[in-house]
């Protein structure tokens, strides 16, 4: 017997416009959710949806394009368990925590 498995989804994330924290989220409800959509505001908040209830639910793909403008623009630092890292790698870590798989182009 062969078991299949469902292909994961593939969302894109247009990264052009990312310059700032507010216009991640913006950005990342869109691709998700469509126009206006929403997928959390801060990372407490991402995480939250990745668990469900505001749109797709991990496992999927994150095609994130032009994401060298958002790692220029999202700086500084938070604390995550006990290791402070660079906002854009925060992201980075919570998505890939919970399952999606998140390709940077």
């Amino acid at each position: 017997m062969t078991v299949t498995r469902p292909e994961r989804p593939t969302y894109v994330l247009d990264g052009r416009g990312i310059t700032d924290r507010g216009a991640f989220y913006t950005a990342l409800g869109a691709a998700l959710n469509g126009p206006g959509g929403y997928y959390g505001s801060n990372l407490d908040a991402l995480a939250d949806c990745l668990h469900g209830g505001f749109g797709p639910t991990p496992p999927f793909t994150l095609l994130w394009k032009d994401a060298d403008t958002a790692r220029r623009h999202l700086t500084g630092t938070v604390l995550l368990g006990e290791r402070r890292v660079g906002y854009f790698d925060a992201i980075l870590v919570t998505l890939r925590a919970e399952g999606v798989a998140v390709e940077l182009r």
